[in-house]
């Protein structure tokens, strides 16, 4: 991998890390424990495999958060 590539590669990862965090903000969760974040976030991980309705009606909150078709 090209050096330019290494640092395009490494700039994206950056951002999508920082819009991540900017979701956890929006959600209202940021003064909570990093563990119970990550530890909610497996629970909905394991939760998504199996059941389509969930996620729809999550991605439907979520929409409804963004104001738009919710990237």
């Amino acid at each position: 991998m090209k050096r330019g590539e290494t640092s395009a590669a490494r700039k994206k990862d950056t951002r999508d890390k920082i819009e991540l965090g900017g979701l956890i903000v929006k959600a209202g969760l940021r003064l909570e424990k990093r563990a119970l974040l990550l530890g909610a976030l497996i629970e909905l991980n394991e939760r998504l495999k199996s059941d389509e309705r969930e996620r729809a009606r999550l991605t439907a909150i979520g929409v409804k958060a963004f104001g738009h078709d919710g990237q």
